[in-house]
């Protein structure tokens, strides 16, 4: 059945109209914006079927294009417009945060901050967090994205963006991949240097966190860096 043959009242844009957005099921929503089903199934047929091979929109959050098109009836064009609406929500709810002054006392803030946004990549994202003295976020940066096992940052980045937006400190945080912790020799030799450069230019290198599977390293936890 074609969505056009569904009662007036059960389309979901006609619904959106009458009662509104935020009173759209999940399924009815998605089926706004994926706009079209397939040759046998209605869109609200295949959005409910996306939703239950995801087991949830909680899921959404770290699926990839490659993901989506393993759903059948979902080709190139849907599934980037899916991540696109995933990527929106993620700023909507990370400006959210911003606004609200977010500020990091523990690297378990830090971990909470940052998880969903590198949990399950596939090559390495080196971000740097930019805090003023109270330890209250100004800006988020993704400096680098690097392949599976290398990233490459150059420390004249680091302290550029810090100078941009008048930051006090630094916390950098970057993800294996492979899912493993363990800071590697070149995580190590490079935090080093990045806390001396710190120590030089006046503004600190507060913590720097690698993000795994469900867990984190902070090199502040473990006696690595003592600035905070």
């Amino acid at each position: 059945m074609k969505v056009k043959d569904l009662p007036e009242l059960e389309r979901p844009r006609e619904r959106l109209l009458q009662v509104g957005v935020e009173n759209l099921s999940n399924e009815e929503l998605l089926s706004i914006i994926l706009k079209n089903g397939t040759k046998n199934k209605s869109v609200k047929e295949m959005s409910l079927e996306i939703i239950q091979q995801m087991n949830g929109i909680t899921n959404f959050q770290t699926v990839t294009k490659e993901k989506l098109q393993t759903i059948k009836g979902i080709g190139l064009a849907q599934a980037l417009t899916l991540l696109s609406v995933v990527e929106l929500g993620k700023r909507i709810y990370l400006n959210q945060k911003n606004l609200l002054k977010v500020s990091f006392h523990t690297a378990s803030d830090i971990y909470d901050y940052m998880k969903y946004e590198l949990t399950e990549k596939k090559q390495e994202y080196f971000y740097c967090l930019y805090v003023n003295s109270k330890k209250e976020l100004i800006e988020r940066k993704l400096l680098f994205m690097g392949t599976l096992n290398r990233s490459i940052v150059h420390p004249r980045e680091v302290f550029k963006h810090a100078y941009l937006c008048s930051a006090s400190g630094i916390i950098c945080i970057h993800n294996h991949p492979s899912g493993d912790i363990t800071p590697s020799r070149e995580d190590i030799h490079f935090t080093e240097s990045l806390v001396e450069l710190g120590k030089v230019n006046g503004i600190p290198i507060l913590d720097h966190i690698i993000i795994g599977e469900d867990q984190y390293y902070s090199f502040y936890e473990e006696e690595k860096i003592m600035n905070l």
